[in-house]
């Protein structure tokens, strides 16, 4: 069951467009992440949401009603701000029970539902500590906690993790989740880091130019992009434009204006004919990389090529290497390297191998310029 329906909806500032014709569900219990560049309409169409903004058109329903028009305070949704808005001469107990006292709950019910918020963020012993005492982790959970105490149905994150460094980052990006799935609220955050929207999102709603270029599971964006901008925004990715073919055997291939041919295989049945202009989407983890002697294998795409540039990724190394006109990435494991005399050095010859299973049809924007 949706517990938000957005309707073709759109918001422009003084003749400039903003967001533009979104639609899309959001599942109660759900965590979905807008996703996308600063600038794509993630955070004007989170604001919307939120009551913050006025569409220009279109419809937002929150649990079945038209709250379109309706003010912030008259919908059951909380906002954690990117700079999370604490209070800072009072105390952490006084900052969650903030908005109750405005609402006017009896003095008991605040001081249980702030307790049970503080425990939920594991931060009950701090309840009396300032905000300029605590860690920029704990401020943000006193800001979860602030927010869940009114027990929303609907939970906003404008970037919430953004102000954290990285290490610190990554624990609060595995604490969000677990309280999420704890709670069986339903969460959408705004986020320009592909990494924090994999890690914790059920569902992420890429975003470009103020419209939702596609929607899916993590996975799926990430093994079926339907566009280049997806494709190349969602995790790197070798973007190769050209004309669509067939072989003798009717394998389906494309050929770069350079003359690379790609042989690829139309997984998806979007029915590719000769003679169309397509993309086609590789990622680096499914070029293989060898020693430039190493034995071909017929049913694998395989070129030539020199290293451009080495990128030390810890475990492994992400290698640009110059096939004809085109640049294809390729990661490697060190140990693989070490053990197989894979060459990792700028400047020297490898061979590249591709299986035509693992080259992505995009279904959308065929060409790249």
């Amino acid at each position: 069951m949706s517990i938000i329906a957005i309707h073709q909806l759109g918001k422009s500032f003084n003749g400039t467009v903003a967001v533009r014709d979104v639609g899309l569900d959001v599942a109660e219990g759900e965590f979905l992440t807008l996703l996308g560049p600063s600038g794509c309409g993630k955070t004007t169409l989170l604001r919307m949401i939120a009551g913050f903004e006025t569409p220009t058109v279109g419809k937002i329903r929150i649990g079945g009603k038209d709250m379109t028009a309706v003010p912030p305070n008259k919908r059951e949704i909380n906002t954690v701000f990117q700079d999370y808005a604490l209070f800072p001469h009072m105390s952490v107990a006084r900052n969650v029970a903030f908005g109750l006292s405005v609402a006017g709950v009896a003095r008991g019910e605040i001081d249980r539902r702030v307790g049970e918020a503080l425990s939920l963020v594991e931060l009950a012993h701090r309840s009396n500590a300032m905000p300029h005492q605590l860690s920029g982790g704990q401020r943000q959970r006193v800001a979860l906690a602030r927010a869940l105490v009114k027990r929303p149905k609907v939970l906003l994150l404008d970037e919430p993790l953004s102000a954290l460094d990285a290490s610190l980052r990554q624990q609060m990006q595995v604490e969000l989740k677990r309280l999420q799935q704890k709670l069986g609220i339903t969460f959408i955050m705004v986020t320009h880091d592909q990494e924090e929207a994999m890690v914790m999102s059920d569902r992420i709603a890429v975003m470009q130019h103020g419209r939702i270029e596609q929607v899916g599971a993590p996975i799926e964006l990430y093994d079926r992009p339907h566009t280049a901008f997806v494709a190349s925004f969602f995790g790197a990715s070798t973007l190769v434009s050209g004309r669509a073919d067939r072989n003798l055997k009717g394998e389906l291939s494309v050929t770069s204006a350079d003359g690379l041919e790609l042989r690829c295989t139309d997984q998806e049945g979007l029915g590719i004919l000769p003679g169309r202009d397509l993309t086609v989407s590789v990622r680096p983890e499914k070029v293989a990389c060898f020693a430039p002697d190493h034995l071909q294998d017929d049913d694998r795409n395989h070129f030539d090529g020199v290293v451009q540039a080495v990128f030390f990724h810890g475990s492994s190394v992400r290698l640009q290497v110059q096939v004809r006109d085109t640049v294809l990435l390729t990661d490697v494991s060190r140990q693989r390297a070490a053990h197989s005399a894979v060459p990792v050095a700028a400047g020297s010859r490898v061979k590249l191998s591709i299986a035509p299973d693992d080259i992505i049809i995009l279904r959308h924007c065929q060409t790249v310029h």
